[in-house]
């Protein structure tokens, strides 16, 4: 295996340091020749970068730093994109807006979540061209958020390689063998569904199915009788429509939202990261929401790059993974990986108590990429119509009024 050129896209991010760290624990297993951190924020990058470079440094891996997208690109072996178009003030918008008509505000979920699509999916196609011209063997690891939407968007609108990475299946995983007692290693997950959108069918332990005892573990965040009534163990984003009246009202008394909250904790960080004594990531980054990214992307960073054919959970095109959702969509699935990418387990028929939801909310992601890369009205309507958490046309149509007048520096298309 030579030495790979890696490229994160959004640099400047706070998790960056989260990443740096998987680099250095797995350096024996995947040596990185260089690592290109780019960033539109010159002075978040030169904050961050100066971090990265002290914590690699001895490491024989080569810290570059830019502005420059395209010069970023060119060349790398594996792209990975950590953004947020708008920053942390666009997120606070997004869980602001859809309160007001009694809708969940969230970074990934409902009306937040496809605003945040919106201003994402052309960034994201961007950088898939530029990578057709100078990166066109490399592969994009995709972890900005919408995570499943928008790797679907380059799938369907590029030609290069790609996949999603999200750090839910890995969390549930290391979760559920908390809970249990037992190492990772003796846990299998028959996981199924779309990112921030899917459910552990059945949980082994060492080949054994102990799904039923592992469902008290939800019962801090889900009522038990509907865990019971499922049978299955959710990701932590079903709170959101199964207790959907709750977790509003619970955002409406909160004295701030999550976004309001990190921008305080990032502030704090990027003060951290200044301080040139510090050469390792400080343990408040485990708040900022990204604990285990590292593990997840460099584990699959390892497994593509050294051709190990071995399962791990993406965002991947579905084929036959799931029949019942169209082939050319992205799904959340184990995929065995290797040098040629990830190729979807087949995972069989949804089960009726969470097919319904899984459908309208993939219908709904298919509407949002049309609408994001053609900027039509029509579509963009539709596509929250389709979205479970909205109630009505009415409503869907004034969210879509409200979104794209706070998103309109962002979102061109729609002029």
């Amino acid at each position: 295996m030579a030495d790979l050129n890696i490229t994160v896209i959004g640099g400047g991010s706070t998790y960056t340091p989260e990443l740096v760290e998987g680099f250095i624990i797995h350096r024996d297993t995947l040596p990185v020749r260089r690592l290109t951190l780019m960033d539109i924020a010159p002075e978040r990058l030169e904050l961050v970068g100066g971090l990265a470079r002290r914590m690699l440094d001895g490491t024989g891996i080569e810290v570059a730093l830019t502005t420059d997208r395209d010069a970023a690109i060119e060349g790398a072996d594996f792209v990975l994109t950590q953004f947020r178009v708008g920053g942390m003030a666009a997120r606070a918008q997004d869980e602001h807006i859809p309160l007001k008509y009694g809708v969940i505000g969230q970074e990934t979920t409902g009306p937040g979540g496809f605003a945040k699509a919106l201003r994402t999916v052309p960034q994201v196609l961007e950088i898939a061209r530029t990578m057709e011209q100078r990166a066109p063997d490399a592969f994009l690891i995709n972890f900005t958020n919408p995570s499943g939407l928008v790797t679907e968007a380059v799938l369907r609108h590029s030609r290069i390689r790609a996949m999603g990475l999200c750090n839910v299946p890995i969390n549930m995983l290391h979760n559920v063998a908390d809970w249990l007692g037992a190492a990772p290693n003796r846990v299998t997950l028959d996981y199924v569904g779309l990112n921030h959108l899917s459910f552990a069918r059945t949980v082994y332990l060492d080949g054994k199915d102990v799904t039923r005892q592992v469902l008290d573990w939800g019962n801090k965040v889900f009522d038990p009788t509907w865990l019971r009534a499922i049978g299955m163990v959710p990701n932590y984003y079903l709170k959101y429509y199964v207790h959907h009246n709750h977790a509003v009202e619970e955002t409406l008394r909160a004295e701030e939202t999550r976004a309001e909250y990190l921008m305080k904790v990032e502030a704090e960080l990027l003060q951290m990261y200044s301080d040139p004594k510090l050469r390792t990531k400080p343990e408040l980054l485990n708040q900022r929401g990204g604990a285990r990214y590292s593990t997840a992307a460099v584990s699959l960073i390892r497994a593509i790059a050294n051709n190990l054919k071995e399962v791990h959970i993406v965002n991947v095109r579905n084929g036959q993974a799931l029949p019942d959702l169209p082939e050319e969509s992205v799904v959340e699935v184990p995929a065995v990986i290797d040098a040629h990418g990830a190729t979807p387990q087949s995972m069989g028929h949804l089960p009726p108590q969470i097919r319904g939801l899984i459908q309208a909310v993939k219908a709904y992601e298919e509407l949002t990429i049309q609408a994001a890369v053609s900027g039509d009205l029509d579509t963009a309507r539709l596509a929250l119509m389709a979205h479970p958490l909205v109630p009505s046309w009415d409503t869907a149509c004034a969210l879509l009024n409200d979104i794209l007048e706070a998103n309109r520096q962002y979102l061109p298309q729609f002029a």
